[in-house]
């Protein structure tokens, strides 16, 4: 039997066709009549059905000895009667709240998991968005006035793209949704457009670019601005109608001429000048940046840096610059504005931002004595030991918890710490709608995706978990109707209203009729109709982003950055064997002459120490890494980069953990004795 569905696990959401008997995948490949993903898919989506073979099915409770197996009933009444004993003992903020990645590739988690986590009344959120993403949220809210306001490039019909510390030949984008980059960024070679790439490393998206140019890791906010002055100064800027401030930035840029970011960066001047001058003069540009200048210490000011790019050059809401969707469904009345600083963390004051507070405060609030502590947490979809930055810090502060209650189908680095884990159904168990990443993706679809197999008898959904963990808690305390008379209806029909409810007034009956997704076209121009600021203007520089402005300066010394492999994804999947077969991944990229500088050879055993922590890898050389620059991905147990960041360095702007561009030494392993 064939059954269409969609690939839930990660931000490209590409149409996949099953071939499915007795309940059982035979086959998965790419839908090739998928209007965003053509066919595309990659090795992550035939390591489904693996998921599915490996996945907890019953809950379990710790034991002195190991693991229980509990009914569901026993195990709701534990979770929700723990949860609320620490609330009447210690105050709601004494419960946190971790969400992970998969949250937003779940359809149920996004309907009834928020409405349950409401009903906590905690102020102790916490999130993966703060470790990769938030100054793109922070930015979209003070410039837009809404934080899912996210322009996304035109890929399809640019002239010019400039990726800054992104790597969508392997990630297929991130805050970009563009399944099958490949495909696409030969046909910008097609149509006589070009690529150009700033990265410390040569990337798969650099080695395929026109152009790429090293930067040192934490200063391209001095190279954006530069560029940014160059295009003032010059008279090359061409803004809307709608935008204002353009002064208070002229005055921002003075402090980072070209000749101090060639200095600072690696990059030469004249290269600076002449990619201002291309891209103001190309005939569309889209500036792009991701992962590699979100998670630095000037990540927020990256960020402006790049919408500044494409607002001054007229690029914003041009076809072929940077534009905003029009999704079936309208997350601008779903998601909150993205208010900021309207409270502070406990211990070390860092500001909420949209509820939720930095992940990199998490382990301090746990730890540190006093009124508000975390005493239980509930972690949704997330493996923040290995996610997160000083993920053993993390660990240690896990250990102090009068309650852990983990929702995930696997016993993760953090669920094993848990009191309690409790197992939702696998993606291919479950209907799915991508509500977020049809929100940013590089052309308008829509597309619901039925269950491909059914879930086991005894099995429960997520939203099923939370309806019922809801449905207890509130009998502990009264209020949260709204909320509690929500988790009573299925994601499926609260999608359908919301479907019929936008703009494209669609339904789930109609979106079922065209298995392999409904085609919505290109993006158009939207603004300043769609922009949530007052009187639909655009302020460039706003007091907060103004305050970011601040010198930009690379430590001496190896500086560590992160990299991403097609065959992971973040923290999880690195126990699959389809996925992890040959050679381990997690080894260090290095320069061959900072190697030889230490005497160490490649394939060497080293050792790395930041002030955080020291991890043990095999040092590869390649020149693909600058020198004076160290690569190690995250997510691995053997060795990661998150257990060298540390948690009391953040962009102070936003407060996303630093993880690209920390300092750290190599020197080679002590080899054990004997």
């Amino acid at each position: 039997m064939t059954r269409f569905g969609s690939c839930a696990l990660c931000e490209a959401i590409c149409g996949l066709v099953f071939e499915v008997d007795a309940g059982r995948v035979l086959s998965v490949r790419g839908d090739r009549r998928d209007p965003l993903s053509r066919g595309h898919l990659c090795p992550k989506a035939l390591a489904l059905p693996d998921l599915r073979a490996t996945a907890l099915r019953t809950p379990l409770r710790k034991t002195g000895d190991g693991w229980a197996a509990i009914s569901w009933d026993d195990a709701f009444d534990l979770v929700a009667g723990r949860l609320a004993r620490v609330r009447k003992e210690h105050g709601a903020d004494a419960v946190g709240v971790y969400l992970g990645n998969p949250t937003v590739h779940s359809l149920g988690a996004m309907t009834h998991g928020t409405a349950f986590f409401r009903m906590l009344r905690t102020r102790n959120r916490f999130s993966a968005t703060s470790v990769d993403q938030l100054p793109h949220h922070v930015v979209a809210s003070l410039l837009y006035g809404h934080q899912m306001l996210l322009p996304v490039p035109d890929i399809d019909r640019t002239d010019y793209f400039l990726v800054v510390g992104g790597n969508p030949m392997v990630s297929n984008g991130s805050l970009m949704t563009v399944p099958d980059f490949a495909r696409r960024r030969r046909a910008l070679a097609d149509r006589g457009g070009r690529m150009v790439v700033f990265d410390p490393r040569r990337t798969e998206t650099a080695t395929s670019a026109d152009e790429h140019h090293f930067v040192r890791p934490g200063t391209d906010a001095a190279v954006l601005l530069a560029m940014v002055g160059v295009i003032l100064d010059d008279g090359l800027a061409t803004p809307a109608s709608y935008v204002d401030e353009v002064d208070e930035v002229r005055r921002v840029v003075l402090r980072y001429p070209v000749e101090r970011a060639a200095e600072v960066s690696g990059v030469p001047a004249e290269v600076i000048r002449r990619i201002a001058w291309e891209f103001a003069a190309a005939p569309s540009a889209a500036a792009y940046g991701r992962t590699g200048v979100s998670t630095q210490a000037h990540g927020t000011l990256c960020q402006w840096a790049i919408q500044l790019l494409n607002i001054l050059t007229g690029n914003l809401d041009r076809p072929g610059g940077t534009m905003v969707t029009r999704p079936a469904v309208d997350l601008l009345k779903l998601a909150s504005r993205g208010g900021r600083a309207r409270w502070r963390s406990r211990v070390r004051g860092l500001p909420e931002f949209a509820r939720e507070f930095p992940v990199a405060a998490l382990a301090e609030e746990i730890t540190t004595p006093g009124a508000g502590r975390i005493r239980a947490m509930v972690v949704s979809a997330g493996n923040p030991v290995l996610s997160t930055p000083d993920g053993n810090g993390l660990e240690k502060a896990l250990r102090e918890l009068d309650f852990l209650v983990a929702i995930d189908f696997r016993i993760s680095e953090t669920a094993r710490h848990a009191d309690v884990i409790l197992p939702p159904t696998t993606p291919l168990e479950r209907d799915h709608y991508d509500m977020v990443f049809h929100a940013l993706a590089v052309r308008d679809t829509a597309r619901f995706s039925p269950a491909v197999l059914p879930k086991p008898a005894d099995a429960r959904h997520d939203w099923e978990i939370f309806r019922e963990l809801g449905s207890r808690y509130r009998k502990h305390f009264r209020g949260n109707r709204l909320a509690a008379l929500g988790l009573r209806v299925s994601p499926t029909r609260i999608l359908d209203l919301l479907l019929r409810l936008g703009p494209r007034r669609l339904s789930v009956r109609a979106l079922r009729r065209h298995p392999h997704g409904v085609d919505l076209g290109p993006l158009t121009p939207a603004l300043p109709r769609r922009l949530r600021t007052p009187g639909k203007r655009i302020r460039l520089a706003p007091p907060e982003l103004r305050a970011a402005a601040t010198e930009v300066e690379a430590p001496p010394g190896l500086l560590l950055i992160g990299r991403r492999h097609l065959r992971a994804n973040n923290s999880w999947m690195n126990d699959i064997q389809r996925l992890t077969k040959g050679a381990p991944r997690h080894h260090l990229l290095m320069h061959p002459d900072d190697l030889a500088e230490r005497g160490i050879a490649d394939g060497d055993l080293v050792r790395v120490e930041s002030a955080a922590g020291a991890v043990e890898a095999t040092a590869r050389a390649t020149d693909d890494v600058m020198r004076g620059v160290v690569s190690l991905p995250h997510g691995y147990r053997a060795a990661s980069a998150n257990d060298l960041t540390d948690s009391a360095i953040v962009d102070s702007a936003a407060g996303t953990a630093v993880l690209n561009g920390v300092p750290v030494t190599v020197q080679a392993a002590v080899s054990p004795p004997g």
